[in-house]
C-alpha cells in the first residue's frame, strides 16, 4: 500500500492511495485543526498520511470519501483524534 500526499492549494491536498486499486481523494485541512492535533510537531502532509493509514486500517481505499474535510474522520471514528495524538513523536 502506498499513500502519497500532494498540496494543490492552500489547505487543499490530493491524496493518492495505491492498494489493489488506485483511488484519489481531495482533503481540506485548516491550520487550526492541524495545530490542535499535532501542536505543530509534524508537517501537514505527514498528518494527512497518518490519517489515511488510520482509515485504511478500518476500511478499503475504495470506501473512503473522495472529498472531505479532515475533521469529518472524527465523526465516523470517535477514536481518531486520540489515536493520531498517541502516534505522534
Amino acid at each position: 500500500m502506498t499513500v502519497r500526499v500532494e498540496k494543490t492549494a492552500p489547505g487543499v491536498y490530493q491524496v493518492t492511495v495505491e492498494s489493489g486499486s488506485t483511488t484519489q481523494h481531495t482533503v481540506t485541512l485548516t491550520p487550526e485543526y492541524w495545530q490542535k492535533l499535532t501542536n505543530g510537531r509534524i508537517p501537514v502532509e505527514t498528518l494527512i498520511q497518518k490519517s489515511f493509514e488510520f482509515l485504511l486500517e478500518r476500511e478499503s481505499n475504495t470506501n473512503i470519501l473522495r472529498s472531505f474535510d479532515l475533521p469529518v474522520i472524527q465523526r465516523y471514528f470517535p477514536e481518531y483524534e486520540r489515536t493520531i495524538a498517541d502516534s505522534l513523536p
